[in-house]
This record gives structure tokens, C-alpha cells and sequence, in this order.
């Protein structure tokens, strides 16, 4: 069965190359806090349990609604969008990111795109915030 297009055997291998390369990113032993949060999807809850075993401060979702300001605040949490969040990760430190922004072109060769073209991409994948603030850095 394909979830949103991906074999089952390719979300496997994605999975593995992202706990190797970010292996302080794999969240354990948060189950058992699950069943006890509130949400409005039941399905995200495992997403605030991870936070809150990690003790982090945000949770970058494009669900906004699906984690109400009223669920994350007692556990210290805020919530932002994905574009949100690139677009303050950019403002941090701008020469950092338009170098990084313009290596991700280089190596981008299936399809080979330019700068531009990137850009547009990003604007389609919804994160026009973030499109615009590289574009006026570039």
C-alpha cells in the first residue's frame, strides 16, 4: 500500500537514512504518555508526546488546528508553520542560509533547476514566506 505515493519499502529507507544522519532526533519511550493527551485529532498525539519526552519548546506542523494553543501551553509548547520556522531559521543567521540555500541548488540535478526555479518550488510546496525572504536575500 502506497501512503501519499511512497512505497512502503522507500518510507523504510528514508526513515533509516534520517535516524542515521540526525540520530538525536529519534524520540523514545513517549508511548505511554499518549493516552492521556487531548486533541482534537487523537492521531497527533503521539507528536505531543515526542515533545513533550524531549522537552521541546516547538512543534513545527502545518496542522495548526490540530494542536490548539490551549493543549500545548500548560507543557510549555508553542506551535508554528513550517514556512514560519525557515523563514526565523533564515533571519538567524542570513549569510548561513543563503549559502546553504545555494549549495541545496547545485546539488539539486533531478531535475537540474536554478536559483529561481527553486524558489518557485518552494512557493508551490506552500512555503511562499520562505521563498520570499531567500529571494530578497539572493
Amino acid at each position: 500500500m502506497l501512503k501519499k505515493g511512497i512505497a512502503p519499502e522507500e518510507i523504510k529507507k528514508r526513515v533509516e537514512k534520517a535516524n542515521l544522519v540526525f540520530p538525536d532526533a529519534l524520540v523514545k519511550n513517549y508511548q505511554g504518555l499518549i493516552e492521556s493527551l487531548l486533541l482534537p485529532d487523537e492521531n497527533d498525539r503521539h507528536v505531543l508526546a515526542a515533545a513533550i519526552k524531549t522537552n521541546a519548546n516547538l512543534i513545527v506542523s502545518n496542522n495548526l488546528k490540530h494542536f490548539p494553543e490551549k493543549n500545548l501551553q500548560s507543557f510549555g509548547l508553542n506551535i508554528k508553520s513550517a514556512d514560519d520556522f525557515l523563514t526565523d531559521i533564515i533571519d538567524l543567521n542570513q549569510d548561513v542560509a543563503v549559502t546553504a540555500f545555494r549549495e541545496m541548488v547545485l546539488n539539486k540535478k533531478n531535475p537540474k533547476m536554478d536559483e529561481f526555479e527553486v524558489l518557485n518550488q518552494l512557493r508551490k510546496a506552500g512555503l511562499k514566506t520562505t521563498a520570499d525572504c531567500m529571494h530578497a536575500l539572493l
